[in-house]
């Protein structure tokens, strides 16, 4: 079965980075175009970025576009998440999520 485990959150002050990464396993992982979705306290989902399954077409929500980097690697069923210039409305659970299927979420906190 699909199983997706997240990592790489944590507590990071404004302006700070954070590089997420998700393993991915029981699935044609290369065979899949993936994205990550965040939902912060009180809010809905809300889709960050998704990129397809050669990784050559990243796309941004706009609220990411100029700070995060989406990347993959095939090789190893890795997603990851690149997050630069972290803002305070950046904390939220992240998810990788595909085809339905999310994991448990790392939890990106953004604050001095």
């Amino acid at each position: 079965q699909v199983q997706l485990v997240e990592s790489g959150g944590g507590l990071v002050q404004p302006g700070g980075s954070l590089r997420l990464s998700c393993a991915a396993s029981g699935f044609r992982f290369s065979r899949y175009a993936m994205s990550w979705v965040r939902q912060a306290p009180g809010k809905g989902p809300e889709w960050v970025s998704s990129i397809d399954i050669g990784g050559g077409r990243p796309t941004y929500a706009d609220s990411a576009k100029g700070r995060f980097t989406i990347s993959r690697a095939n090789a190893k069923s890795m997603l990851y998440l690149q997050m630069d210039m972290l803002k305070p409305e950046d904390t939220a659970v992240h998810y990788c999520n595909t085809s339905g299927s999310r994991g448990q979420g790392t939890q990106v906190t953004v604050s001095s």
